[in-house]
């Protein structure tokens, strides 16, 4: 039987559990059962990977947020002692690597050369046109046959048609990236199929920035060639942070628009509450909850200590992996009353789904406008939506290193 590391000794054991955990059967929007268990009673412990490290797991709420804004912590994955989540994802970051996986000076720099294009302000005027995708998407769902699968209808369609208007990508080539995505994301991607899939990534987005540095029209990577043309960014390095804008602007999104309706569908009250209300603050607060309450990155913030630093009475020694389990670090007692009761009224703004810290998710205004504008309209024009098959036949990924569902066959 696997033990956790026990505090006080600096070895780790010689059989620690595997991380991730499996969620239980039946409770697929609950964190597993035995993480919730290490919270309670081990909160910081050592984990097994699929390569053997053990890295350290941290698991409460207020040390996830101090560890992921302390600076002594890296997101270089460029560390031998780096605690990849997959083969894949470890070649992917071996062949492109990003601004979320430097530390800062570099990691800022990087960042601010795109970061207007995700204020506040400027995704907040794109509001009428992500309106206008979602309702153009609905009616041809309304039009259509039933029953639809909700993730190929409108989930991966919204932010992907949105993330390639303001990256300047075709939508035409939509088929080509999103296969490519979900080879990336899988947990049980090898490493050769990654080096593949991020090399056509990588291929598809260095012609396009050609295309722009030739012909530059009102886009993010048109943006991307000025700082080429003024050798402040290189072009592998455009092409790079492309590939990560275009992959993280859809995948996440498109999984809580389909997770997120289903988990609504499971909670019939909280369904009728946010349908029913017309306050922009009621559907504000339920993406916050939805967020909060289902935390689709749900293998943890990967860093590495560069100095020994002592938390919840555990001593991370410098050059130690740390996993941050944001996902039952959202489901703390401690920092959310009821944690695991879906309540759209909560608004736990607090919650760390997008991170903490400098790293935080670029986009997640973005998400934030593309999630209110889904969960204001879609159940207000399809009051009767419902699932076209039971509970148990939906597959879930488990197998991502992003939680959502496959499939999602619903009808009206």
């Amino acid at each position: 039987m696997s033990t956790f590391w026990a505090p006080g000794t600096d070895a780790p054991p010689a059989e620690a559990p595997d991380y991730p955990m499996p969620r239980a059967a039946g409770c697929p929007f609950d964190p597993p059962p035995a993480l919730q268990t290490v919270q309670g009673q081990t909160p910081i412990s050592r984990v097994r990977l699929w390569d053997g490290g053990t890295p350290w797991l941290v698991t409460r709420y207020e040390d996830v947020r101090a560890l992921l804004a302390d600076p002594r912590i890296s997101a270089e994955s460029t560390h031998p002692h780096y605690p990849h989540m997959s083969p894949a994802m470890k070649e992917r970051r071996r062949q492109s690597w990003t601004f979320i996986n430097m530390d800062d000076p570099e990691h800022a720099r990087l960042r601010r050369m795109v970061t207007a294009a995700f204020s506040i302000k400027r995704v907040d005027a794109l509001r009428p046109a992500i309106q206008k995708i979602v309702d153009g998407l609905i009616d041809a769902m309304l039009a259509g046959p039933k029953p639809v699968d909700l993730v190929q209808a409108f989930a991966l369609p919204v932010p992907s048609l949105v993330i390639c208007e303001l990256l300047g990508v075709p939508y035409a080539d939509h088929d080509f990236f999103q296969a490519n995505s979900r080879v990336l994301i899988k947990r049980t991607t090898s490493a050769d199929q990654a080096r593949v899939a991020t090399q056509q990534l990588l291929d598809y987005l260095d012609r396009l920035i050609g295309d722009k540095l030739a012909h530059p029209a009102d886009d993010l990577l048109s943006t991307l060639t000025e700082r080429i043309s003024a050798r402040e960014l290189s072009r592998s390095e455009a092409a790079d942070m492309g590939m990560l804008l275009l992959i993280a602007g859809h995948e996440t999104t498109a999984n809580m628009i389909a997770l997120g309706t289903l988990a609504l569908l499971q909670h019939p009250a909280q369904l009728t509450r946010l349908r029913e209300s017309d306050d922009p603050k009621v559907v504000a607060s339920a993406v916050e909850e939805l967020l909060r309450y289902l935390s689709i990155v749900h293998s943890g913030r990967r860093r590495v200590a560069l100095e020994d630093i002592e938390v919840g009475g555990v001593t991370i020694r410098a050059g130690e992996g740390v996993v941050l389990a944001n996902d039952v670090a959202n489901r703390d007692p401690d920092a959310f009353p009821a944690p695991d009761q879906l309540d759209v009224d909560r608004n736990p703004r607090h919650h760390v789904a997008f991170g903490f810290g400098v790293h935080q998710c670029l986009g997640q205004p973005l998400a934030r406008v593309e999630l209110q504008v889904v969960y204001s309209t879609l159940y207000r024009r399809i009051p009767t939506l419902r699932l076209a098959v039971d509970l148990d036949e939906i597959p879930f990924k488990h197998d991502g290193n992003v939680y959502g569902v496959y499939e999602l066959p619903v009808t009206w």
